[in-house]
């Protein structure tokens, strides 16, 4: 691989900047899962991208294929106008980005010469006007740019400018990059409210945070007012998918699915961004614009936009979102129904979503600490994306219910296969989430074993964390400097946390952290400065809101930033037969010896004895109860050893 620099061509005007790749190394849990990202799933993903017959689309130098996946008919059985197939561009990008993080974690050159092979096809692909998407290349020409609405072409190229980044960053190569750099050109010329232009946008939000990160990347401040222009643009009047449909001789009103497309909130494009209060539609689309609006308030300034983020970000994180960081609770719009409708056993809770939602709370840390948006993205980051994802790196989730009777498992590919790669590009780039540094501060937003290079106050720090984090709470932080350097060290104190202690040199120091959340060391750093932090870690039980019927009468049961689950290969079946006490006491751990250093949780508890029911149906007897341990273990961990029941929300005694 072509060595690169750690620093990038342009520092984006932000107060608090993302890490890059190449500027943290991380070591101890989340070392773990990259390695088994890079030592297996980027591999299962080509394998399996090649086996779907992607490569064939994409390929110039191959015929062009048959149909592999069929149109979809809408609830009236007319044969629709959109395919899975029409996406997968977007798929074959996240696998690039996944292995350019992996190849960066550990060179690989059997899996760089399969990536560059992938991009020689893309590159092969591309028209001399810049315009590069193999479906309207080649399965359907003639037709490109006529159904923003349903048809992806500027989510797929959103994923190959966020390909293109990641390799570029990782390999040194620029061939992806170029090119992608050619795309933004042609979608900056096809687009806009100019002239001849189109006044559209997709109709699923990516484009907006690729085309920053692509600006960030390259220097080109151009990208970063593409970007600007297609979050503002969304939802204006007289709307763009009418107006399009128009064109098709359709009724935007009527076509699939009529339900969804009624008033466009399943595309977040019914109103203009700024004046939308509730969060509504297909969760995924909803996290990637509101990521994308993130990072426009951050490089403009935009406290208009800030304030609709806000409004946005309470109405999600108070009504409408799971214990697990899980969202979107309904299959028939992958996404969201009403304020406090949570269900467990039918809960979507789509992979893609929960990481959608880790980047728009990473994004909104870029004008400061808070505390509010670090605790959901940890949440969000450990419990409803990493799930999505086996422990040894080979099978998925695609929804994610927070109970199971003992028939929903991981699998091994999806047709719509969007949530492997997605969540594997997640895990393997997790280093550009765990800390953020401005021109006077670095803020530490995770806690997890690691070495970050990065330039602070003109001076060159190395920051090294030690922790076994989540499993433990002592943190260790080593200051690396060639001479003293005055800067702020922010260190989030999650919510969970009620006791923490802080210690500089061997000295306490108060954990006075204000409203941010974050406690905030401001002196003059020394080469060897060594902080110790103690975040104590206890079973705690966590209750929902009474408005959230399916919880009524129930408590989750939490430790650290884990949410934890009943398993039947601990505990036997019936799992809705175990109650815990009000109080959680007596509380013992142990290492899983399955999942190496994981901790479980053993807690008393009673169980219910329905053996003296017999055949009946119902009784006016109260069942009787025995003394019982309830053994708890990682919710991101469920259905890695013998299928059976699962339960999040355990009834509670009373």
């Amino acid at each position: 691989m072509t060595a690169i620099s750690a620093e990038p061509p342009v520092q984006a005007p932000l107060a608090f900047r993302p890490l890059r790749i190449p500027q943290v190394a991380v070591n101890g849990f989340w070392g773990q899962h990259i390695d088994a990202v890079a030592n297996k799933t980027v591999d299962i993903l080509y394998e399996r991208c090649l086996a779907a017959g992607m490569f064939d689309q994409i390929d110039p130098s191959r015929p062009v294929p048959e149909m592999r996946l069929p149109f979809r008919r809408n609830q009236y059985g007319v044969l629709d106008t959109i395919t899975a197939q029409m996406f997968w561009d977007s798929d074959v990008a996240k696998v690039i980005e996944a292995a350019a993080y992996a190849l960066y974690r550990r060179p690989n050159p059997a899996l760089e010469a399969k990536m560059d092979g992938i991009i020689e096809m893309f590159a092969g692909l591309q028209l001399e006007d810049g315009y590069l998407n193999s479906w309207y290349i080649r399965m359907q020409p003639g037709q490109r740019w006529t159904n923003l609405r349903d048809c992806h072409e500027l989510y797929c190229a959103g994923h190959l400018m966020e390909a293109a980044v990641a390799y570029h960053q990782a390999t040194g190569k620029r061939k992806l990059l170029d090119a992608m750099m050619r795309y933004a050109d042609h979608i900056g010329r096809t687009f806009g409210t100019g002239p001849g232009q189109k006044p559209g946008y997709c109709g699923h939000e990516e484009i907006e945070l690729a085309l920053v990160r692509l600006a960030r990347e390259t220097g080109e401040r151009r990208y970063l007012e593409l970007a600007k222009y297609f979050v503002e643009q969304r939802g204006q009047q007289p709307h763009y998918f009418d107006v399009e449909a128009e064109a098709r001789g359709e009724n935007a009103r009527g076509s699939w699915p009529a339900s969804l497309h009624a008033d466009f909130r399943y595309t977040q494009s019914h109103l203009p961004v700024r004046e939308q209060q509730k969060v509504v539609g297909h969760a995924v689309r909803a996290m990637y614009l509101y990521s994308g609006m993130a990072d426009i308030a951050a490089e403009y300034g935009d406290s208009s936009l800030t304030d609709a983020l806000e409004i946005l970000w309470n109405d999600l994180t108070a009504k409408q979102m799971y214990v697990t960081g899980g969202i979107g609770p309904s299959a028939s719009n992958e996404g969201f129904t009403d304020y406090y409708d949570l269900p467990n056993d039918t809960a979507y809770a789509e992979t893609c979503a929960s990481v959608g939602l880790v980047f728009w709370a990473s994004r909104m840390l870029g004008s400061a600490p808070d505390r509010r948006y670090a605790d959901v993205l940890e949440q969000a980051l450990y419990n409803g994306a990493l799930t999505g994802l086996s422990r040894d790196g080979s099978r998925f989730f695609y929804d994610n219910p927070l109970e199971s009777h003992g028939q929903h498992h991981r699998w091994d590919w999806h047709k719509c296969p969007c949530c492997p790669p997605n969540i594997a590009r997640l895990v393997a780039s997790i280093g550009t989430y765990i800390y953020g540094v401005s021109d006077t501060g670095v803020a530490v937003h995770l806690y997890a074993d690691s070495v970050a290079k990065l330039e602070v106050a003109g001076a060159d720090l190395t920051l090294t964390q030690s922790t076994d984090y989540p499993w433990d709470g002592a943190v260790r932080l080593t200051v690396g400097l060639a001479q003293p350097t005055r800067f702020t060290l922010s260190l989030r104190i999650p919510s969970w946390c009620k006791d923490a202690k802080v210690a500089i040199g061997g000295q306490s120091v108060p954990v006075e952290t204000g409203n941010s959340g974050y406690l905030k060391l401001e002196r003059e750093w020394r080469d060897g400065d060594v902080v110790e932090m103690a975040l104590p870690m206890e079973a705690r039980p966590v209750r929902a809101h009474p408005k959230v019927r399916q919880d009524t009468g129930r408590v989750a049961v939490a430790r650290g930033p884990l949410v934890y689950c009943l398993e039947e290969a601990d505990n036997g079946a019936e799992l809705n037969s175990l109650l815990l006490p009000r109080s959680l006491g007596g509380m013992a751990t142990a290492p899983i010896t399955e999942f190496g250093g994981a901790v479980s949780l053993s807690l008393p508890a009673l169980r219910e004895d329905d053996g003296a029911w017999s055949a009946e149906l119902y009784r006016s007897d109260v069942p009787g109860l025995s003394d019982t341990t309830a053994r708890f273990v990682p919710y991101y961990l469920w259905d890695n050893r013998a299928p059976g029941e699962m339960l999040v929300w355990v009834r509670s005694a009373t």
